[in-house]
C-alpha cells in the first residue's frame, strides 16, 4: 500500500471519528471505540478521569458525557458556520448557505432529521463532507485514477480552506475552554490539532 493511501484510510477513520462525537450523544459503542490501543492517544485525559474509572458506563454516559455533550453543541455553544461569519451571528439554513453549494457538487445530502440539526453547516456535518471527499479520493486511487484522486485532494483543500478553517478552530477553542468533561476537552485539542495539521499535509502534497 502507498504512503497516499495510507494516509487516506488514516484521515478517512478521524474525520469519521470527529464527526460522530460532535454529532450526536455519546453511547456505549463510542466509549468502546475510544478505549481501543489505536485511539487512546487521542484522549490523553480520560485515563485520569476519576469518574471514568469508578462509575458505571451508563451512569457516565447519562451524568456526565450527555450534559456535557449538551451544553457544546446545544445551549452553550453554537456548532453551525454561519453564527461565527455572518456579522449578524445568525444560523443560516437555507439557500443563502454557501456551504450547501458546495455539498451539490459533490451530491452531498445532508439527514438534518436524522443528525438532528438546524442548519448544514454543522461542525459534524462538514468533517462528515471531508470524510466522504477522502473515501472518494480513496477509492480512486484504488481504481488506478489518480487524476481523479488529485481533483477530490484539491477539492478538500478549497473546502477547508473556504470552510471549515474559516471558523471550526474558534469553535474547538470555545469546545476546549468550556467543556466539563476530559472526553469533550479532549476531543476539541485533538480535533483542531488533527484539522490544522491536515491542511499543512494536504498543501505539502501539492509539492510532490
Amino acid at each position: 500500500m502507498n504512503i497516499r493511501l495510507m494516509n487516506c484510510q488514516n484521515r478517512e477513520f478521524l474525520y469519521a471519528l470527529y464527526s460522530r462525537i460532535f454529532m450526536i450523544e455519546a453511547n456505549e459503542e463510542l466509549l468502546e471505540l475510544i478505549e481501543s490501543e489505536d485511539i487512546k492517544e487521542f484522549f490523553p485525559n480520560m485515563a485520569d478521569w476519576e469518574i471514568y474509572k469508578t462509575l458505571p458506563r451508563e451512569q457516565i454516559i447519562n451524568e456526565h458525557l450527555n450534559v456535557d455533550f449538551t451544553d457544546i453543541s446545544l445551549l452553550h455553544l453554537v456548532p453551525y458556520e454561519t453564527f461565527y461569519i455572518r456579522e449578524d451571528a445568525m444560523i443560516e439554513s437555507g439557500g443563502d448557505n454557501s456551504v450547501i453549494a458546495f455539498y451539490e457538487r459533490f451530491e452531498f445530502v445532508v439527514e438534518k432529521d436524522k443528525a438532528r440539526i438546524v442548519s448544514p453547516d454543522h461542525i459534524a456535518v462538514e468533517m462528515e463532507f471531508l470524510y466522504k471527499l477522502i473515501s472518494a479520493e480513496k477509492d480512486a486511487l484504488n481504481d488506478g485514477n489518480e487524476k481523479i484522486a488529485d481533483e477530490l485532494r484539491d477539492l478538500q483543500i478549497e473546502f477547508l480552506e473556504k470552510h471549515l478553517l474559516k471558523w471550526a478552530p474558534l469553535y474547538f477553542i470555545n469546545v476546549k475552554n468550556e467543556a466539563q468533561t476530559p472526553f469533550y476537552h479532549d476531543s476539541a485539542m485533538t480535533a483542531l490539532d488533527f484539522i490544522l495539521g491536515d491542511y499543512e499535509y494536504l498543501k505539502e502534497s501539492l509539492k510532490d
